[in-house]
């Protein structure tokens, strides 16, 4: 049976610390939640999800595209490699 990797604590840990960086950076460039989610074309509520590193009941962490994260990364002015944690440990079936 296969897991879900962001069902994972470390993937909780991970989506924690992007929502830190997120506001982190937002809050650098003096910008709101809302003007960041508008010239990233996604919903304030997809956006404030992403800044708060939400985790479902169900315990999976709120997981953004990649096309989401690139956009983010193009509004708030940053590298994607300064924007994302590292990442955790992978849990490959072979």
């Amino acid at each position: 049976m296969s897991t879900n990797p962001a069902s994972t604590p470390e993937w909780a840990d991970f989506a924690r610390e992007l929502g830190m960086n997120l506001r982190r950076r937002r809050d650098a460039l003096g910008l709101t939640q809302e003007a960041v989610a508008e010239r990233a074309g996604i919903s304030l509520y997809a956006y404030q999800q992403y800044e708060r590193g939400a985790v479902t009941k169900g315990g999976t962490a709120t997981n953004p595209r990649l096309a989401t994260v690139l956009v983010l990364c193009e509004v708030l002015g940053v590298a994607v490699h300064n924007l994302l944690p590292p990442v955790p440990e992978l849990r490959v079936n072979v």
